[in-house]
């Protein structure tokens, strides 16, 4: 599995995840401080999302020689 399958089936949806946990925590009433480090978890999740969002996913050939060879007939 190359870096770019991981980045696609991994990393991308954890740093998602993350953003939306950092919310759950901050606005969540019973621990403080799950809410003092609510905006540190949203800002860590949102600084992976802006990297691996960069990443292009893997090159599918087939997708896109049938996809041109269909156009052509």
């Amino acid at each position: 599995m190359s870096f770019r399958a991981v980045n696609e089936k991994y990393l991308l949806p954890a740093s998602q995840i993350l953003m939306v946990l950092g919310i759950i925590a901050l606005c969540q009433p019973w621990s403080l401080s799950l809410h003092s480090y609510g905006v540190t978890i949203i800002l860590i999740g949102l600084i992976g999302f802006n990297i691996t969002s960069k990443i292009a996913p893997e090159d599918s050939e087939e997708t896109g020689a049938a996809t041109h060879e269909g156009a052509r007939q």
